[in-house]
């Protein structure tokens, strides 16, 4: 369907110039310069040819073959423009043109027009307002930016004009090689998750980037994505992920699962990798291309020097990464071949005065070594041999073992031969060692994604969801979570102090009182909750004190709730939240007061599978205390794996649901459960009503 969009059979550009500082005259010089071997037809009505093309006063005189227009001309007259496309035929078009949404409501209007002209003439557009496309395999730019990438084997698409034009001019520079590049614009027509689905059928683009800052639709993308990541590596980068913390939120949970958390949880279910800059995307790109995917974490530095080992080593930690122990075997042979002086443990040091040769028995053994499933190669600069003939060696060895390589010869001026080297081997090399952890816990990460159960999990049965969609409606958030198999501790609502003494002597002590009042969201902030009550004495004083810090804050107390005090256990943060784009995030994270100040959660899409869910956990410093941390035993990490799926359910369930918190859940030591203590929910298009229990 997009295939003329890079491999068209004629281009028409409409608003070609023969002047070399206007974008129409680079778009010719570009298809010219670049090889391209189609026909080529500047459309200009006062000029006769243009870098020795003949000119078209109109499209309609353009002849066969023509498939794809390129449009720049004022954007007032880019509706009418691509009408006469439509009529001569011509199904896809680049609309360079800015002017549109972009410059507010009347630039919105003119968008409009375009895209009402391209859906009665079955035009696809990419574009308003965009660079163009680039197909180095073809090879064909029609966008006006001096310069073509390298062919190789990366597809990248924008949604930004500018950090396509920079990516360009910086593979040029870097050697790095791209298949196929694509401006995205307004998109008016052709959006992000076509392109990904052109990029996936590519045979020529072994991985994909992106740079994202938001998608047509959410359903739609993590289907496409997720069909894309598994056939081929996908990293993307997302613009605006500071966006969440500006906009006004009822819950916890809504102030931590905002729009970033959103799409950090849809990516990860569909297997995109999101990167923090242009530079590590672009690193992880390289090596996912050009090298094997890692079988595990354990990771061996070969180096000619301390320092920088001992900065990639610190990294790999950081980056959850192992040093790989070596065998005896390893070792001894090491030992035997090295300088005396080395060290033949991990990281291995050859030392300065070692060369190419040394290196090349070293890297050898490592490759060799079981232990090992990655291996960093090393150079700090020196002179008394050619960074090229390391490189030439680095290559060579990689290239006869099953594991990847990734390399640091150190410098700028002195490696350029040996970096060209290493890139037509398929060996990425990183300027400084750091780098290299983010690139193979990448790396990893995809494999563990590849290798991850991605099923839908089964309903639970035991949940009555007609009546569940009753209490929803309500608002009856404790009934709700009974409903769907999430304990509360013994409790209850009452309207007076003597109630509340009763029901605490019934329930035993130590018991908490907290206060119910619709004006009030965050009991703690007006002194709202009372723990550890003894006996009815401290009851009653507890009830006192809260309705007279209540009224201190302009509120009431229209009742209490005692609550059974629970002990020896830890509090989490569980939660749903609806995201416009991808639907319901599950959240999880350490709980109580501190919730926010810490920001120690993690979110995924529902619904969840027992995997996704020990995945949740796993990836917070709540999950680590959960299997016991120093003098705290391990608590019911079973009870919180079921609980999160319950409650990804509810989320399915129940669409209406907008926000639902539960902070803390308290999780008792193992096999003894856990409890729903403080419950908050939001539905939809309503006022925030809370409801504590």
């Amino acid at each position: 369907m997009l295939d003329p969009f890079f491999k068209p059979k004629g281009v028409a550009i409409i608003g070609a110039s023969r002047n070399p500082h206007k974008l129409g005259y680079g778009v010719v010089r570009n298809l010219k310069e670049y090889h391209y071997q189609g026909e080529i037809y500047p459309v200009n009505r006062s000029a006769t040819e243009i870098l020795g093309e003949s000119c078209y006063s109109r499209v309609g005189e353009v002849p066969d073959p023509v498939d794809l227009a390129v449009l720049i001309v004022p954007a007032t007259v880019v509706p009418e423009t691509l009408r006469d496309c439509g009529e001569r035929s011509i199904k896809h078009a680049i609309v360079v043109s800015g002017g549109f949404s972009e410059t507010g409501e009347e630039g919105e209007k003119l968008e409009k027009e375009l895209q009402a002209v391209a859906d009665e003439l079955d035009i696809h557009v990419i574009g308003p307002n965009c660079i163009g496309t680039i197909d180095t395999h073809t090879p064909v730019n029609t966008t006006f930016v001096t310069g073509m990438p390298e062919s190789g084997e990366i597809g990248f698409c924008s949604q930004s004009g500018a950090m396509v034009a920079s990516v360009i001019d910086w593979a040029r520079g870097a050697g790095v090689g791209f298949s196929r590049i694509v401006s995205l614009g307004n998109q008016a027509g052709v959006n992000e998750t076509q392109m990904i689905e052109a990029l996936r059928e590519d045979r020529q683009t072994k991985v994909i980037t992106a740079y994202i800052e938001g998608v047509s639709n959410g359903e739609k993308f993590l289907e496409s994505a997720k069909k894309a990541a598994l056939e081929k590596p996908f990293v993307a980068l997302k613009g605006g992920r500071g966006e969440s913390g500006a906009k006004a939120v009822a819950s916890h949970t809504g102030a931590l699962a905002g729009s970033a958390e959103a799409y950090e949880s849809a990516f990860e279910r569909s297997g995109v990798q999101q990167a923090d800059t242009m530079e590590e995307m672009f690193d992880w790109a390289r090596a996912l291309a050009w090298q094997p995917l890692p079988k595990g974490k354990r990771v061996a530095v070969l180096t000619n020097a301390g320092g920088p080992a001992i900065l990639a080593v610190d990294a790999l930690e950081s980056a959850g990464m192992e040093l790989a122990d070596l065998t005896e075997e390893t070792r001894d042979y090491l030992q035997s071949r090295l300088p005396k002086a080395a060290s033949i443990k991990n990281p291995v040091d050859v030392l300065a005065g070692s060369g190419p040769g040394t290196y090349a028995v070293a890297l050898d053994a490592i490759l060799t070594d079981e232990t090992v499933d990655s291996v960093v190669v090393i150079q700090a600069p020196q002179d008394w041999f050619l960074p090229a003939s390391l490189a030439e060696v680095v290559g060579e060895v990689a290239s006869t073992h099953d594991k990847p390589v990734i390399a640091s010869i150190m410098g700028k001026a002195s490696v350029e031969e040996a970096l060209n080297i290493l890139h037509k081997r398929k060996v990425p090399n990183v300027s400084f060692p750091e780098r290299v952890a983010s690139v193979l816990a990448a790396m990893v990460k995809r494999k563990e994604w590849l290798e991850m159960p991605n099923g839908t999990p089964d309903p639970f049965e035991d949940i009555n969801t007609e009546s569940a969609q009753a209490l929803a409606n309500q608002q009856q958030w404790q009934q709700l979570l009974t409903e769907y198999g999430i304990a509360l501790p013994p409790q209850k609502q009452l309207s007076s102090k003597n109630e509340a003494i009763t029901f605490a002597d019934s329930i035993g002590y130590p018991v908490v009182l907290k206060l119910v009042s619709d004006s009030i969201s965050h009991k703690t902030e007006v002194n709202g909750v009372k723990l550890n009550l003894h006996n009815g004495r401290e009851v009653e004083e507890a009830w006192n004190e809260i309705a007279r810090s209540a009224k201190e804050a302009g509120a009431t107390m229209d009742a209490g709730m005692v609550q059974k005090m629970l002990t020896g256990g830890q509090e989490v943060i569980v939660g749903i939240k609806r995201d416009q784009q991808f639907g319901a995030q599950v959240l999880f994270g350490t709980g109580g007061t501190d919730v926010e100040l810490l920001k120690d959660v993690a979110s995924a899409l529902a619904p969840l599978n027992r995997q996704q869910a020990e995945q949740l956990i796993d990836a917070t410093r709540a999950g680590t205390k959960l299997r016991g941390w120093r003098n705290q035993p391990p608590a019911d990490r079973e009870a919180v794996i079921d609980y999160l799926m319950r409650l990804s359910q509810l989320a399915k369930d129940l669409p209406q649901v907008d926000e639902l918190e539960i902070n803390p859940l308290y999780v008792l030591p193992k096999g003894q459960g856990a409890y729903a203590v403080d419950v908050r929910g939001f539905l939809a298009e309503s006022m925030p009503e809370e409801l504590s229990v």
